[in-house]
């Protein structure tokens, strides 16, 4: 089966060339297109597609509203953000929501075209620029603004788990959390479902926020 796709952007020349990218994939199918978020919500609900491409500027409902809403009614739709360098603001806010991941308009094709295939399995992603600068963005948060009591679900997990949620936060894939961990991939997905079941999340991306804003991991340390 294709992964499904829908898109949203309110410039009708950006959907056309996402269109077009995805096209020549065999596994990719476009299954619709919406100019807003309003449009965008009843596109998903109408044609549940396992991945949406949504920009964040849009009028009548922007897409930061719109990936809130479809994170909770449609929890099997992933949604990924397609963001800019100019909207700082947006993305912490959107991850809380629970994406599964930004990616830059100026992305080339084939990181795109990973970025779906990668969300679709089910994994989350940020594109590596909007990496650095959410961390950055938690780096320069005041203490108090951070909070510094530990919060009582971090108690919950294994230290195993919370082995594998530092380096999540690190920006490791699974593959690299085993080989750093000497587990099998399998095991690190497991231990991912067990840490979002406890910490109540939906999406590995949630889970890396989580590190940091509950001060488990901090902007700066080493992976090592």
């Amino acid at each position: 089966m294709p992964i499904t796709v829908a898109l949203v952007d309110d410039e009708a020349m950006i959907r056309t060339g996402l269109r077009l990218v995805l096209g020549g994939e065999p596994d990719i199918e476009v299954v619709g297109e919406a100019s807003d978020g309003a449009e965008a919500l009843e596109l998903v609900a109408r044609t549940r597609p396992d991945v949406v491409l949504i920009d964040v500027r849009m009028p009548r409902m922007n897409g930061l509203e719109a990936s809130h809403r479809l994170v909770r009614d449609h929890p099997d739709s992933k949604v990924i953000v397609l963001t800019t360098f100019d909207e700082d603001e947006y993305v912490t806010a959107a991850l809380r929501a629970g994406v599964s991941g930004f990616l830059l308009k100026v992305a080339p094709p084939e990181q795109l075209v990973t970025a779906l295939r990668t969300v679709a399995a089910g994994d989350g992603l940020l594109d590596p620029a909007v990496t650095l600068r959410v961390i950055a963005a938690f780096a320069d948060w005041p203490a108090s603004a951070r909070g510094t009591d530990r919060p009582s679900e971090l108690d919950t997990l294994t230290g195993r788990e919370t082995d594998v949620l530092k380096l999540l936060a690190r920006g490791l894939t699974n593959i690299q959390i085993a080989g750093r961990l000497h587990l099998g991939e399998a095991t690190v997905k497991t231990h991912l479902s067990r840490i979002l079941m406890k910490l109540g999340l939906t999406t590995r991306v949630q889970a890396a926020v989580y590190a940091y804003e509950s001060g488990l991991v901090r902007p700066g340390e080493q992976r090592d």
